[in-house]
């Protein structure tokens, strides 16, 4: 199991002005913030990003949304991060994520879930690797 994960700040939460309280969150969940920026990905840069799941009816939907503000992207360090950080965000339906998750207290959907946190330590080295080159963390 490794100790990094990936994560981004929804376009949602960002217009919301709930980055600094997510980002609290983190760090009082004792994740160590590695690296991390603020942009806004293009839609080519979303299709990429998201290209696992371009057979699914919801990728240009997702796509669309993800790009349609600014994100926070961020990487993430604690011992088994990937499974800790899931189970510190919450279900992917905030109807059934747990009280004081971060999408129980963010989110307004299943779509505009708060949150993005990878769901394999593989995954978590190739997301984190699309927006940070190893130079950028620290």
């Amino acid at each position: 199991m490794g100790n990094i994960t990936f994560t981004m700040i929804k376009p949602c939460a960002v217009a919301g002005g709930h980055s600094g309280e997510i980002l609290a969150m983190i760090a009082g969940g004792g994740f160590k913030i590695k690296a991390m920026r603020m942009l806004r990905m293009s839609k080519a840069d979303a299709e990429s990003f998201y290209s696992v799941h371009s057979a699914r009816p919801f990728y240009g939907e997702l796509t669309d949304f993800m790009s349609s503000g600014p994100i926070v992207a961020a990487v993430l360090e604690k011992e088994n991060a990937v499974a800790e950080y899931r189970k510190f965000i919450g279900s992917t339906n905030p109807a059934d994520a747990a009280e004081g998750t971060v999408r129980k207290r963010f989110a307004k959907s299943i779509q505009e879930n708060a949150v993005h946190g990878s769901d394999s330590d593989e995954n978590a080295l190739i997301e984190a690797s699309f927006f940070f080159a190893s130079r950028d963390l620290f």
